[in-house]
C-alpha cells in the first residue's frame, strides 16, 4: 500500500505515520511545512519513503506526478482556533482540501480527512447533521465549508471520501503547538514548573472547572483512521471521539496524581488538591467570551453504525499514559 500523510510532522500525523509503521506500512510520503524547524523531532523515529514541502506536493499531486497512491490521510490544516484571518483559514483549510479531493477522485485515490467538532459551536447536541453544525469562529466555519461540499460529493463519488470530526484530541507529540496545545500538555508543563495547575473559573453557567469537553487520546485517533483506511468501500463523515463528555477539573486531577504518582507521592481527590493549592481556579478571559464551547461530547451512533468499533479511553486512563510519556520525553 501507497499512502500519503499530509501535515505529517503535527501531532496527528507523526502519530499516524507510527501507527502506519507498526502495521507494516512504510511506502509513504510524508508532507508539511517546516518553516519550525522544531518538528522534525516528530518525524525522526518514523519511518517513511519520501518529505514533500506542502508548498510543492498539492500542485504536483493535481498534476498527476505521483501515481499510484492507494490513499491519502489529510492532516494539515491550520489548527489555530483564534487566528482571526479568514483568508488564511479558508485558503489552508477548504480551498487545499477541497482541491485535494477533486484531484484523489480522478485519480481514483482514497482520501480520509481530518474534519473537526468545531463545526458544532455552541451547538447543544453533536451529531453528524446539519441542525447541530454551529460553528463559532472561521476555523469551525472553514471546517465545515469543507464538509459540507463533500456531503454533496459523496452520492457520486468514485471511491472513499471519509471526513473525521476530532474532538479534543490529546496525547505525545503536540510540543510545537504553543497556546494550541491540549490542556493536559499545559497542565503538567505548569505542574512542573510551579506545582499548581489552573483552570477556567464560573462561565456560561458551569461552576469552576465545569466545563465540559470529550477529550480522546490521540492513539484512539490513529485507530479510528487505520480502521477506515482499512475498509476501503466505507465513506461518509464521522464523530472520532470519546463519546463521554468530562470536565476539565478531571484532566486536572488526572495530572496532578499522575505527577505525584510518579514522585511517590499519595493520590488525592480533588477537593484535597485545590485545599493545597495545587488546582488554581482563574477568571474567564474576557477574549473568548462568546467563542468558546463550554461542552461537548460526540455522538458516536453513526461512527458505531459504520461499524467501526475501536474502542476510546476516558481521560483517568489516557491522561495517566500521556503523563508518563511526557515525563520520560522531558
Amino acid at each position: 500500500m501507497k499512502v500519503v500523510v499530509t501535515g505529517a510532522a503535527g501531532m496527528v500525523g507523526s502519530n499516524l505515520l507510527l501507527g502506519l509503521n507498526a502495521a507494516g506500512v512504510d511506502d509513504i510520503i510524508a508532507v508539511d511545512d517546516l518553516t519550525d524547524g522544531h518538528k522534525y523531532a516528530n518525524l525522526k523515529d518514523a519511518r517513511f519513503a519520501d518529505y514533500f514541502d506542502r508548498s510543492e506536493f498539492y500542485e504536483r499531486f493535481r498534476r498527476g506526478d505521483f501515481p499510484r497512491i492507494d490513499a491519502v490521510l489529510h492532516q494539515g490544516a491550520c489548527s489555530d482556533t483564534m487566528e482571526h484571518d479568514g483568508r488564511l483559514m479558508m485558503a489552508q483549510n477548504y480551498r487545499c482540501t477541497k482541491d485535494l479531493i477533486d484531484a484523489c477522485q480522478r485519480q481514483g485515490t482514497r482520501v480520509i480527512y481530518a474534519s473537526s467538532a468545531a463545526v458544532y459551536g455552541g451547538s447543544g447536541r453533536f451529531r453528524e447533521e446539519p441542525a447541530d453544525e454551529s460553528p463559532l469562529n472561521v476555523y469551525g466555519y472553514s471546517k465545515l465549508l469543507t464538509d459540507q461540499v463533500v456531503r454533496r460529493l459523496l452520492p457520486h463519488a468514485s471511491n472513499q471520501i471519509v471526513g473525521l470530526r476530532y474532538f479534543n484530541v490529546y496525547g505525545p507529540r503536540e510540543q510545537h503547538k504553543g497556546r494550541m496545545a491540549s490542556v493536559a500538555f499545559h497542565h503538567f508543563q505548569q505542574f512542573r514548573a510551579e506545582g499548581k495547575v489552573r483552570l477556567f473559573g464560573e462561565y456560561g453557567g458551569y461552576g469552576p472547572g465545569a466545563h465540559s469537553r470529550d477529550f480522546v487520546h490521540v492513539d484512539d485517533v490513529v485507530a479510528t483512521n487505520l480502521w477506515f483506511l482499512g475498509h476501503g468501500t466505507t465513506s461518509g463523515i464521522f464523530n472520532v471521539g470519546s463519546g463521554r463528555a468530562q470536565p476539565f477539573n478531571d484532566v486536572a486531577e488526572a495530572v496532578v496524581n499522575a505527577c505525584r504518582a510518579l514522585a511517590g507521592e499519595a493520590q488525592l481527590p480533588l477537593a484535597e488538591l485545590v485545599r493545597l493549592g495545587e488546582v488554581e481556579y482563574i477568571g474567564f478571559p474576557p477574549a473568548l467570551a462568546g467563542k468558546y464551547q463550554c461542552y461537548t461530547e460526540a455522538d458516536l451512533g453513526a461512527l458505531r453504525a459504520a461499524g467501526c468499533d475501536v474502542p476510546f479511553v476516558d481521560v483517568g486512563q489516557g491522561v495517566r499514559r500521556y503523563v508518563r510519556w511526557l515525563a520520560e520525553a522531558a
